[in-house]
């Protein structure tokens, strides 16, 4: 309780200070957007007139590789905007056009090629801001930052178009006022970044503002457009119905290849959202029966040696509207674990530097994530369930923020309820205090038959089995973090209790206190062979609630960017201690090797290796030599066509004995073809040797935008069942959807 007064009057004393590092707007560059009455006809090319009226600022620092140095090629940029939409157009010369990557690809795709974009900080408090890119083609990409996070997930309507020609390429963002959230102020003054990335020998990119590699606040070293004035975003409405048919066939036992394949019947599903936004600030939204057919499938994980749940990302789009708002350190919303709803609701607001949001959801097959000290439980179920997250947050400028969150799932017999309070406090520029307190309260299901587990929650009289018992438990983090040109260092310590449980979360692990420290060195030689490299160093220690230790660390690395966009980076476990399963198991040492390379527009390639020992993770444990891989390559022979293939394996035996523990891996293509930019053709195959799975996915898209969709496509799982069945298929699926964005 000292410690948490102590730091509270700390942090509100110093709120005033950590401000005041932030450049006052008369110091900016500034730009001024003129007004234009009638709309601009995106061409790609800046041929109207009506440009002319507006001063062009020029990108003219290469902040990377170089530091703050004249870029290599020409870039301006002006802004126009009427009363509905604001124009960006870019001018990006090139002395070289031949050597421009680009492709034409999905939306959010665009990152290995050339492209240009705007930061927009609407509310100028440094916290969150839109980011709107274009690449040659017109293809657009857009995020939202968070801090020093970008969040690709985030997807609005806007429209854009992009032309090459003989000096380089244009092009036009056309951002309608309606998909932004800004001030209720008669003139604006947004905090803006504008940039080009350009791909080459380095990945070159340009700013129009230069950037300070001694000040983490990214968002802080923006300029100002101003001169936009007399817009609103207008009340509007979104509906977003849909229509959607499948039919699904299956053995009539999928585990037993000599049972019958069964057809079953042609289904039809329909649904939809609606979404009000009375002005900029605020936003209501509701769906009821969705689906999310058309997401793609997750790339299997390999969990052959794992005690723990593995994550996914959220991928469903209505839980990707406004979820960095639901972020915190500790994870305690995991939206996945909203499975099948039947329907949810959401309010996402904004008021001055108070943010809000509010999320319920009823799910009809509800999982668990029962936690552990060495391993969790995962545990899939028909339950139902309704859950309720609640979100505030309060924004001090410069990254410096305080809120709360609380998260609550109920079903018929059981609870978990979780409060959480959580800070980021920047202070003498390069340093930021973050933490986080948390509390559950936890009602297991009284049902055996979903898990009778006796795995005990440390020494307090509790265990995994669903026997009814309620208990609470705590978590709390704490860290002290630099970030600078050179040196940077990380010090955290994470303490959660082992009845802690956040069942709406993403918690896998308790009975835990760890202490961490990271830190690092970087060096910029930008010469004909390196852009950078970095020394590295982390070291902890681990221990459970009772004192026992659990683990020690120290693990040195080096990275090094090199020319052709080459990215090595080696690191060496040369201090590992843990122990596990009841048994201490020392000089678990093991060296991690992970490249990518960028050599062209045509190829990429990544590699990740740990090779040396591991402790083989199960009832009877034992240390194990070993690795695990995992190889990628993205082939692009054409500007439409894309081949994604990766590799993974894992293998494992005994030091003692050379036992062979297991030996597997899973391989995966992802083919597309654009035919256009709205539409596409994709087909995933993957092979899972663990499991002697196959699957292949075609799917047929039309994308109008975001959310105005049309999909086609099939799945069909086959299993490897050996003599003298061999391959055959367990299941299959057909399905349509249709859905259509209806805004005013």
């Amino acid at each position: 309780m000292q410690l948490r007064i102590f730091f509270f009057l700390f942090v509100f004393s110093a709120f005033e200070t950590s401000i005041a590092h932030v450049a006052p707007d008369s110091a900016r560059q500034r730009i001024d957007a003129v007004r234009i009455e009638s709309e601009i006809e995106l061409t790609g090319k800046l041929s109207d007139p009506r440009w002319n009226l507006a001063k062009p600022v020029q990108l003219a620092f290469e902040v990377t590789p170089g530091e703050n140095t004249p870029s290599s090629q020409k870039t301006t940029l002006r802004i126009l905007y009427t009363a509905d939409y604001v124009y960006f157009g870019f001018d990006c010369k090139d002395t070289n056009p031949s050597g421009i990557r680009a492709h034409i690809t999905d939306r959010d795709k665009i990152f290995d090629d050339d492209y240009a974009g705007v930061i927009l900080d609407t509310y100028g408090d440094y916290q969150r801001a839109y980011e709107f890119m274009v690449n040659p083609y017109g293809i657009q990409a857009d995020l939202m930052r968070v801090g020093g996070d970008e969040d690709d997930s985030f997807d609005t309507v806007w429209e854009s178009a992009a032309e090459i020609s003989d000096s380089g390429w244009s092009a036009i963002l056309a951002i309608p006022l309606k998909s932004l959230r800004f001030p209720s102020v008669r003139e604006q003054s947004w905090v803006a970044l504008f940039f080009r990335n350009l791909p080459r020998t380095s990945r070159e990119q340009v700013s129009w503002t230069p950037y300070d590699r001694n000040n983490p606040c990214y968002l802080c070293q923006g300029g100002m457009i101003v001169g936009i004035a007399d817009v609103q975003s207008t009340n509007s409405v979104e509906l977003l119905p849909y229509v959607a048919g499948q039919q699904r066939g299956a053995l009539r036992n999928e585990s037993d290849p000599s049972t019958r394949f069964e057809n079953g019947k042609l289904k039809g599903r329909f649904g939809g959202g609606i979404r009000y936004s009375p002005g900029p600030d605020l936003s209501v939204e509701a769906v009821v029966n969705p689906d999310f057919s058309q997401v793609e499938s997750d790339a299997t994980q390999i969990s052959v040696n794992s005690t723990f749940a593995l994550n996914y990302l959220e991928k469903r789009p209505f839980f990707l509207y406004g979820a960095d708002l639901f972020q915190n350190q500790t994870g305690t919303l995991y939206s996945r674990t909203i499975n099948n709803p039947l329907g949810a609701a959401r309010v996402i607001g904004k008021s001055g530097s108070f943010s809000f949001g509010y999320l319920a959801a009823s799910d009809r097959n509800t999982p668990y994530i029962v936690p552990g000290e060495e391993s969790s439980d995962f545990i899939a179920t028909n339950e139902k369930s309704f859950s309720n997250v609640a979100r505030a947050r309060y924004d001090f400028g410069n990254e410096t923020f305080v809120g709360g969150m609380m998260t609550a799932r109920n079903t018929s017999t059981a609870h978990n309820y979780v409060g959480s309070l959580d800070w980021s406090y920047r202070f003498w520029e390069n340093y930021a205090f973050r933490g986080e307190f948390s509390y559950s309260d936890t009602k297991e299901p009284n049902d055996l038959s979903l898990i009778s587990s006796t795995r005990a929650f440390g020494s307090t009289g509790h265990d995994a089995a669903f026997d009814g018992e309620q208990y609470g438990g705590g978590s709390y983090q704490l860290g002290i973090r630099r970030d600078a040109r050179d040196y940077s260092v990380t010090l955290l310590y994470m303490d959660r209790s082992p009845t802690f449980q956040a069942q709406s979360g993403f918690v896998p692990n308790n009975n835990t206190r760890i202490a961490f420290l990271q830190q690092q060195y970087t060096f910029y030689p930008n010469n004909a062979f390196m852009d950078s490299w970095t020394i590295m160093g982390n070291t902890g220690l681990h221990f459970n609630y009772d004192g026992t230790r659990k683990e020690k660390w120290f693990v040195p690395g080096i990275t090094a960017q090199l020319k052709n966009q080459i990215n090595v980076s080696l690191t060496y476990f040369a201090l590992n201690d843990e122990l596990f399963g009841g048994l201490q198991f020392d000089n678990i040492n093991r060296t991690q090797i992970d490249v990518t390379a960028r050599p062209s527009s045509a190829l990429t390639l990544r590699f990740d290796g740990a090779f040396g020992r591991f402790i083989r993770r199960s009832a009877d444990p034992e240390m194990g030599k070993g690795h695990d891989i995992s190889l990628a390559a993205t082939l692009r022979p054409t500007s439409r066509l894309q081949v994604d293939l990766s590799y993974s394996r894992a293998r494992l035996s005994s030091v003692a004995s050379g036992r062979l523990f297991y030996d597997g891996y899973i391989s995966r293509v992802v083919g597309i073809y654009q035919f256009t930019p709205e539409i596409f053709l994709r087909v995933i195959g993957q092979y899972d040797q663990f499991n002697k799975a196959i699957d292949f996915y075609p799917l047929l898209s039309y994308k109008l935008n975001p959310f105005t969709i049309f999909y086609a496509g099939s799945t069909y799982d086959l299993s490897d069942f050996g003599a003298p069945f061999g391959i055959r298929q367990t299941a299959r699926q057909y399905f349509l959807k249709f859905q259509y964005l209806v805004r005013s």
